[in-house]
């Protein structure tokens, strides 16, 4: 039996005699006390196995993992930004058709105006933040429901996006460099082709570097929350945690590095998610939005401000959006009168599936790119196996209610 208030022995077995009851209670707790977190990693675990089984190694394939991370791309990075709007209880409908308007506008800047892409992608993100801005004045200063602003948004910003391709239609896009984003890979150490053929090198390289970074990082926080008293994981679970994401890890690179490599959508996906992971959990910034998120009443209170925070979210939501809608052209290589349909609900699904609570105050963005890779996975692995696309909605809308309704018992359980 264990003492309560112990925090510096919690990684300690608790009793020779018997190291597998120990373990097994200890993982047990864990899973307990951390159900929403890893119930997310279950589920895209057990999906893989599922899909990699009916497709005879078809899904784990190198070719359809490289091509199923870039096809998450463009959605993990729409739900970054989606889940810091839900986290401060607000939601965005209008991302969509504004992400398939922006890239419309740039394409066309492109090949109409023949600007180069170094001017027209900040372009299409100032006009993004400002965008957010709008929407953020309808609700932090108006008082505008979001759901009621957002929806006026995803009408208006459709009109326009038909508009500006009236005359045109479909835009091909034929800039290399842009069109590199959705469909190139970043290239390989020169001189290097005699040591391991037919692998990447580079991203060989720098799977080992993340790893070593992760399991550093991982050292070096649990040895930050051991010192200011807080609970962490016992040894032997610390132990087996960073064993099994290393070779999740190891395995993944692996696989890219025997196809390609790395492309450059999940190298921008990676960079998107690793400054607002750093973001939401090193920053003020971060915590103020989280306090906003858990009880604004409390967080105006306090000294936060809310408009401002208000601003900040749907501003950082619309120049996502406009990089993700960037980032959906350049793979397909053109800007249809269609870009961005349903890509809102698309994105939305990611966030709650990831973990993002309809009630505010909880999400994350690590969580959101799992939702991402959990709910493209479905979509992905359907296909292969050939699945009617009506029977694929049905799938889908059926993950997301189990979603919401995982949030609300595991919240009702907690309390």
């Amino acid at each position: 039996m264990s003492s309560s208030g112990n925090a510096p022995q919690a990684d300690q077995v608790q009793t020779a005699a018997a190291p597998e009851a120990s373990f097994g209670a200890s993982l047990g707790k864990m899973l307990r006390a951390n159900i929403r977190d890893y119930g997310m990693y279950i589920a895209l675990v057990v999906i893989m196995v599922f899909f990699t089984i009916t497709t005879n190694g078809l899904f784990i394939s190198s070719r359809n993992i490289a091509n199923l991370l870039n096809q998450t791309g463009y959605i993990a990075v729409l739900a970054v930004g989606m889940t810091l709007v839900i986290v401060i209880r607000h939601i965005d409908l209008s991302v969509g058709f504004l992400s398939g308007l922006l890239a419309a506008l740039a394409a066309i800047a492109m090949t109409k105006g023949h600007l180069p892409v170094y001017v027209v992608i900040p372009m299409a993100m100032v006009l993004g933040i400002g965008a957010g801005c709008l929407t953020a004045f309808l609700v932090a200063n108006l008082g505008i429901p979001a759901f009621v602003a957002t929806l006026g948004g995803w009408l208006w910003y459709r009109g326009l996006l038909l508009l500006v391709l009236a005359g045109t239609g479909t835009v091909i896009i034929d800039n290399k460099i842009f069109n590199d984003i959705g469909n190139g890979y970043i290239p390989d150490i020169p001189g290097l082709t005699a040591f391991l053929p037919g692998v990447h090198k580079l991203t060989l390289l720098l799977g080992i570097a993340a790893i070593v970074l992760f399991i550093v990082g991982q050292i070096n926080g649990r040895r930050q929350k051991a010192a200011y008293g807080f609970e962490v994981l016992p040894m032997n679970l610390f132990v087996v945690k960073l064993v099994v994401l290393s070779i999740v890890f190891a395995a993944i690179t692996w696989v890219l590095a025997g196809y390609n490599g790395l492309s450059w959508t999940v190298v921008i996906m990676l960079i998107v998610v690793a400054i607002y992971h750093f973001m939401t959990t090193q920053t003020v910034l971060g915590r103020h939005i989280y306090a906003v998120g858990g009880n604004p009443e409390a967080a105006q209170l306090s000294g936060v401000n809310v408009k401002r925070i208000t601003f900040l979210v749907f501003a950082s939501m619309g120049m996502l959006a406009a990089l993700g809608g960037m980032m959906f052209a350049s793979r397909l290589r053109s800007a249809t009168p269609q870009a961005g349909q349903l890509l809102e609900l698309d994105c939305i699904a990611a966030a709650f599936i990831g973990g993002a609570s309809p009630a505010g105050g909880i999400g994350t963005i690590l969580g959101s790119l799992i939702g991402a890779l959990v709910y493209m996975s479905l979509t992905n692995g359907m296909n292969l196996m050939g699945t009617d696309i009506a029977i694929q909605y049905i799938v889908r809308g059926l993950v997301l209610a189990i979603a919401v309704i995982f949030d609300v018992t595991t919240r009702r359980t907690s309390r």
